[in-house]
């Protein structure tokens, strides 16, 4: 696949994606290529650039796994990256509950894989990965030897390549549920019926951090899934712990947790405005309140409504606060910037009359990492403020 003249210029920066208005579609048809074949890619004057799978279907029509011109992509290119990324892994974790693999940032464009212990769940997002199920497997079983991996292809991003949605087991067996220890607690967490992979380990070192503020406080967490910010919370000493979610199902695992670590929380099931306006009118308040949503920008065209969705939420969490609270507010969506975040909280609290201090902040864990030449790498923000009366 040859570029246009000038197209190699990001890819020799680090970046790994060819987007289809770079290709010399005269030099080199897209309709010449089959989805999920890999091509070597050139530059406008013939130069190696590196080895890509391509879609000819997709806007981001190749993904480069290598530069090396002598050693194409093959089982043992696999293993050379799941042991990268293993031994960072093995840094910051002493157990192996972690995202081993995360796309563009282990080099592995359009694969996740999560460890839960011996099992893994694994998410192929792109057909050159698809097509490439036996090899992985392959090199997951030498590297890791799971007893069992599970394929959880059911995100909605498989649609802009073409590929159906399925779950489905990949080898070994796999059970419903698995257990992880995350900050004292030994959570739950459902695998084939679960959100994404299962677990949010993103906001591992977060939820760490997060032990500090809670001993003998009263603690909100909405949007709490499987409990990952309330259980922590409950384990290390607040008086009492609220969860919100609007899955019945999910709150049910997270009561089995809390009863497992002989923890007590309370669990509201609804949808969280209307939870948090419903608790304002009751007249109820907490020392903590913790926001951790679904991201509410998908697409960078939905970024105005999602900015006032931010706003919204943070304006009724802070209303739920006593005079000197703390306020834990998070955002998954690529195409809200810190400084927007933190715009969205300034503004929900001068709306209230409030004051804000910003007293950390918090990214995603290390099993996260940030390639620094492909900015949609990074998407997790977390402000831990303090809001008080002026």
């Amino acid at each position: 696949m040859r570029l246009r003249r000038g197209e190699d210029r990001r890819l020799n920066g680090g970046h790994l994606w060819v987007f289809s208005n770079e290709v010399d579609t005269a030099a080199t048809p897209l309709s010449g290529f089959e989805a999920g074949d890999v091509v070597r890619v050139l530059s406008e004057k013939g130069k190696f650039v590196g080895y890509a799978y391509i879609n000819p279907h997709s806007l981001i029509c190749a993904r480069l796994l290598g530069r090396d011109e002598q050693h194409p992509p093959g089982k043992g290119w696999l293993v050379h990256r799941l042991q990268v990324a293993l031994s960072l892994r093995r840094r910051f974790f002493e157990q192996p509950f972690y995202r081993l693999v995360y796309g563009e940032s282990d080099l592995l464009p359009g694969l996740v894989v999560d460890r839960y212990g011996d099992v893994l769940s694994v998410q192929t997002g792109t057909v050159g990965m698809e097509r490439m199920k036996p090899q992985i497997l392959a090199a997951l079983e030498r590297v890791v030897q799971p007893t069992g991996v599970l394929w959880k292809n059911d995100g909605g991003a498989r649609e802009i390549e073409g590929l159906p949605r399925h779950v489905e087991v990949g080898a070994g067996e796999v059970p419903p549920t698995v257990e992880l220890d995350e900050n004292g607690v030994r959570f739950t967490v459902p695998l084939a019926e679960g959100q994404k992979t299962g677990w949010f380990f993103d906001q591992a070192f977060n939820r760490s951090n997060f032990q500090r503020y809670v001993a003998g406080a009263r603690v909100l967490d909405v949007f709490s899934y499987l409990g990952g910010w309330g259980l922590t919370a409950a384990r290390h000493g607040a008086d009492q712990v609220t969860c919100v979610d609007s899955s019945a199902q999910a709150l049910g695992w997270l009561q089995h947790s809390a009863a497992a670590n002989e923890l007590k929380v309370d669990a509201i099931k609804g949808d969280a405005f209307q939870v948090l306006e419903s608790l304002h009118a009751a007249g109820e308040r907490f020392d903590v309140v913790v926001l951790d949503p679904p991201a509410f920008i998908r697409r960078r065209k939905d970024a105005g409504k999602g900015q006032a969705a931010y706003r919204r939420l943070n304006q009724l969490g802070m209303q739920l606060l006593t005079k000197d609270g703390l306020l834990v507010s998070c955002s998954c969506s690529h195409h809200l910037s810190e400084a927007e975040l933190l715009a969205a909280i300034q503004k929900a609290a001068r709306h209230l009359g409030r004051f804000v201090q910003v007293l950390e902040t918090g990214g995603q864990a290390p099993d996260h990492p940030l390639h620094p030449a492909i900015a949609e790498t990074r998407y997790l923000k977390a402000f831990f403020c303090r809001v008080v009366q002026e």
